[in-house]
Order: C-alpha cells, then structure tokens, then sequence
C-alpha cells in the first residue's frame, strides 16, 4: 500500500497531474468538466454575440431529421458567406487582427477554412463589465445584426491546449490582466455546435448523437481547429447507418476538412460504401448516372468492380461525363484531371485505346500519353507489370491495377502479311482455375481479326471417355449476322521445365456467327493432375495459354 507524504499539499494541482498521468493518462485526454463555465477555474471571459441567420440559411440540427434535411438547409452561397463575415479593418484600427503564424501542436490539425471565416476580437475590460467593453460600431456585418449575446467563464490554458485558433487568440499579444475578455461572433445556426464544441474541449465527449448534430460539431470543430473533436465526431458518424447521401455528403465536406487527418477514416468508410454499394454498376445504372464527381471517383477507384472489362468502365465513364458536364471544355477537365486516373488503360483492348485518340471528349495530348503509357505497360514482361502495378497500387493513380473484371484480358499482336493473322495471349492464375471446378467456364475479352470479334474461354468439364474432369479451352466467334470465317487455329502453353511454349492442339473450322471450336481436355490430363502442386503448367502460379489465328484464303 502507498504511504501518503505528510509534507504533500493534497490540493496542489502538481500533485493531481503527477497521480493522474504517471499512471499512462494523456494530459489531452483529461477531462475538465468540473471547470467548464467555473469562474473558479477560469482567468477569462468570452462572450458569445449570435448573430441572426437568415431564414434559408438556418440548419437548425433539431428539426433535421436526416442527413438530407441537414444538407439542404447547410447550403450556403459563398458570395452570402463572404458577405456576412466581412471585417471592416478601417473602422477599428486599434483591434488586434489575428496573424498567420501558429504553434506546431500534434493533438491539433491546422486548416483554413476559405468558406467561413472565424470572426473574432480581444477586448480590453479592466474592469470586468463584459456588456459595458463591447463596441458593435468597431464591426461591419451585412445584413446582420447581434441578437444575442451569451458569457462564458474559461480557461485559456485548456482551449489553446487543444485549438490552434484559441492559441492565437490568447497569445498575440495580449496581457491578461488588462484584457481578460474574448469576442466572437458567430451565427445562430451554430450556437448549439459552438456550446457542444467548448464542453469537449474541457469533457471529451458530446451530448449530441445524431448524424445532423455530429455534423454541425464536425463543422464548429473544422472552423475553430479542434482536431480531436474532428477526430471523435469522424468516429461516431463511421459507426452509423451509412447511405448513399449521407456517403456522398461525407465526401464533399469542405475541403479544409477533407484535408485534415482527423476525418480521412470518414471519407474512407464513404469511399468503401459507395464502391460496395454499386459494385455492379449496370445493375444500379440510373442511380450511378445521377451520382455527383466525388461519388463517381469513390466508385472507380475500387479494384472490385464487377465489369465485363475496363472497355465497359471507360464507355460508362464517357456516358456519365457527357450526361453531367455538357460543355465539352468542362467535360475534358473533369475525364482528364480527375477521372483518368481511376481508368485502367493498361487493360483496355487495343481496338478501344485507338478509339481514345480521336475521341473528342479528351484534350489530344492527355488522351496521346494515357494511351502510350498503356502501350508501353502491354510490352512489358509479366513479372516487371506485376512490380509496376503493386508500386502504382500505393498511389491514387490506377491505371495498372488490374480489376476483377468478367472477361480477362488478352495481349494481342496483329499481322497483316503475308497473310492475316494474330497471336492471343491469355494468362490464368491458379485461384481463378481452382473456382472454375467442377463446371464453371472464364471468357477473355474479344480481339479483332479480318474485322471479326473473337474470344478465347477456358472450361473445367467432363472428359467424353474417360469421365474425369478436365481443363479444356476453345475459340469462339461473336455473333455477327450470318458471316461465315474460315480460320486455322493453334493453342499451346507454358510448360516446366523449359519454360517455353508447347503446342497442345491444332485445327482449322468455318465459323458462323455464335459458333465455337476447342479441345475439351488440352493436357490429356485429369483434372487433379493439372491443378497438382507439381503441374507442369502453372509458372509462378500462372497458367500462360496462347492462340494463334489465321485467317484461310
């Protein structure tokens, strides 16, 4: 048991610290609330002026229900906010104006909000009548006026403990013993977030447990840089119901505050609600189409979209953009700057990437090096795309990242003489073919020959004689009318230990418009024998198949 020290003053608040934090408590995570509005416990006195709101502009958080309601009545023009916030500088020569230098503080994010710009004023009061020190003429508000004001008894020490904003107020200057008395002004719509930010400051925790509510907190927190409040409201709204709007809404928070660390784990949980949500983009296409630029970023950015190809991406993409942004120099500046990176060109089919370099809605030098890069990314050896795309994986760059997307990628290599012929190469890994068993199939993308759509599909089936399971792969046309294409054809594989590619089966068919042509078992193996830890055809977990088609004259 700790003997106490006779000579220690129990009321000493050095002794209260070393007890309490000794023991792993963070002096930042204490909690005042015992002094919060205490005269006692307080060296100033700020006083609150609220200033009346116009009507339109009043998100009263009680009377929203729902994040919608919050986002609407929050609305604000920025011509409106700049109007009501204008400081007058030439009419108070004598007030000291906050300047641009603060402390590096770690339990505080430092952001400036462009959008609402915190008023505020130090008043000298000697003699501690706080209605008697306040100067209304000394301040221009347009189309405001103070209809309330309201004093509060604080400790400097704690509001600039844990805000930039207040550490500025309280040290520019000032002596404490003249001018114990703080101004700010601020609307009546934030009156309620205002008194729920400041009992934080002293209590670490909120009253407040509505999304609304957490909102209009995150928001005072925002204004005056309290990054822990930031940090608490972040945590609660992530651990509520997530909609498409209140996701959306997360994500086009102003930027000061998207810019902050404190919130980043909200817009991460939007970014992830969206991109789950919509997964399968064509099959909540009106909804996706009606989606603002930061919900279509959240969308695009995820590896998991359920998509035939990244053909399919960029022609929605093309779609949505011309839909939202009409004009077609708006339209280049959003694809170019803002969505491009999402796409995955490296995985696009050499037909599409032409069709990007006359396509209208791309300014010609984004669209020329976007398909280059692609280009260059196809002619790479397998293991040098595999380290590019993990590096890229780490950036919000995409565009090596390969999607889970239903018709795997082809490398094609085209030659027009001396007769027309192409040679495909499809790459399958071993987790792909162990979820092909015991019936399933995987398509390639379609390439192009003679002017003709082609695809490749792998196949576990049954073999005909034997009655074990296989692998087979067979050449397929699309439909296309009633075209008949007479065309030899030859499939080969990688193979250990050389390395090199085997031909496994050769023959020739007319094609009409659906048909397709294969071998049901291309090894000559069983099922289990392929997919052996020791098979002969998976290198580095990659099945490497090839055809190569040639038209017949």
């Amino acid at each position: 048991m700790r003997t106490l020290n006779t000579s220690t003053d129990l009321f000493d608040p050095r002794t209260v610290m070393e007890s309490d934090f000794s023991s792993g408590a963070s002096p930042a995570d204490a909690d005042f609330a015992f002094a919060f509005n205490d005269s006692n416990f307080s060296d100033r006195v700020l006083r609150i002026e609220i200033l009346g709101d116009q009507p339109e502009n009043r998100p009263d958080s009680e009377a929203c229900i729902s994040i919608a309601d919050w986002a609407r009545h929050r609305k604000r023009r920025r011509e409106d906010i700049k109007k009501e916030n204008v400081l007058d500088l030439t009419a108070c020569p004598e007030e000291q104006i906050l300047n641009g230098n603060q402390p590096d503080m770690d339990d505080c994010v430092v952001c400036e909000n462009p959008d609402e710009e915190v008023v505020a004023m130090s008043e000298e009061s000697p003699s501690g009548d706080e209605a008697g020190n306040s100067n209304d003429s000394n301040w221009s508000m347009d189309f405001s006026t103070v209809v309330r004001v309201k004093t509060l008894h604080i400790s400097s020490p704690i509001l600039a403990a844990k805000s930039p904003f207040f550490y500025k107020l309280f040290s520019n200057g000032m002596r404490e013993s003249e001018q114990r008395h703080v101004t700010l002004r601020i609307n009546a719509s934030e009156e309620a977030a205002l008194m729920e930010l400041l009992n934080f400051m002293y209590s670490n925790t909120l009253s407040v447990t509505t999304a609304p509510g957490l909102l209009d907190v995150l928001m005072a927190a925002d204004k005056f840089e309290v990054a822990s409040c930031m940090r608490y409201c972040s945590r609660l709204l992530r651990n509520m119901p997530m909609t498409p709007e209140s996701a959306l809404l997360y994500l086009e928070l102003p930027s000061s505050v998207l810019m902050g660390e404190a919130v980043q784990p909200l817009t991460d949980t939007a970014k992830q609600y969206l991109a789950a949500r919509y997964k399968d983009m064509t099959k909540f296409q009106e909804e996706v189409m009606a989606l603002p630029l930061a919900g279509m970023e959240a969308i695009l950015s995820s590896d998991d979209l359920q998509v035939p190809s990244e053909d399919a991406v960029y022609d929605f993409v093309l779609k949505w953009a011309r839909a939202q942004y009409p004009k077609l120099e708006e339209r280049r500046e959003v694809l170019g700057l803002r969505l491009a990176r999402f796409i995955r060109f490296a995985y696009m089919s050499p037909r599409k990437l032409r069709k990007i370099l006359i396509c209208p809605d791309f300014d010609p030098d984004v669209s020329n090096k976007l398909v280059l890069e692609a280009l260059f990314f196809k002619a790479e050896f397998p293991h040098r795309q595999r380290i590019l795309a993990a590096e890229e994986a780490a950036t919000s760059n995409r565009h090596t990242v390969e999607r889970a997307y239903k018709y795997r990628p082809v490398k094609v290599v085209e030659f027009d003489l001396p007769r027309q012929q192409c040679v495909v190469y499809l790459d399958l890994k071993r987790e792909e073919c162990v979820t092909l068993f015991p019936t399933g199939r995987v398509y390639s993308q379609a390439f192009h020959l003679g002017g003709q759509g082609f695809f490749l599909s792998a196949h576990c089936n049954m073999d005909q004689q034997s009655s074990f399971h296989c692998f087979g792969l067979f050449l397929g046309m699309q439909e296309k009318g009633s075209v008949t294409f007479a065309v030899d054809y030859e499939f080969a594989a990688r193979s250990k230990p050389t390395e090199e590619f085997v031909s496994k089966y050769k023959g020739n068919y007319t094609f009409t418009g659906g048909k397709a042509v294969g071998y049901r078992n291309l090894f000559a193996i069983p099922w289990t024998s392929f997919m052996a830890e020791d098979s002969l055809y998976f290198i580095n977990g990659v099945l490497h198949l090839r055809a190569e088609l040639t038209i017949r004259h």
